[in-house]
């Protein structure tokens, strides 16, 4: 049975309190600043100690909120910066990362 691709939403449809939601939790800001621009990143190369459950629940959040682009292949996840967002809101994600510690 194959499975549902995930939801993302419209360009339109993104809005500033949603993204700022989103990246106002440490664990999405971390799991943010670990994503390399125009990069693929695997679930399983996120440095967070939180239940695989946990890590499931901030990605849907981030991708709800149009800053993540998530992809499915076979048993294997893997997310990317959405680079709508920098069109939706120009300078806005680089801002927040300038102003937030690096993580490890």
């Amino acid at each position: 049975m194959a499975q549902e691709p995930y939801f993302h939403p419209e360009i339109d449809a993104i809005t500033l309190a949603e993204v700022l939601h989103a990246l106002s939790d440490p664990v999405r800001l971390a799991i943010v600043q670990s994503i390399a621009p125009g990069e693929e990143t695997a679930w399983n190369a996120f440095m967070v100690n939180v239940a695989p459950s946990t890590l499931s629940h901030h990605m849907k959040v981030l991708r709800n909120a149009g800053v993540i682009a998530s992809r499915r292949d076979g048993t294997r996840c893997s997310v990317s910066l959405r680079p709508e967002l920098s069109e939706r809101f120009p300078g806005l994600l680089e801002a927040v990362l300038r102003l937030v510690p690096q993580t490890a």
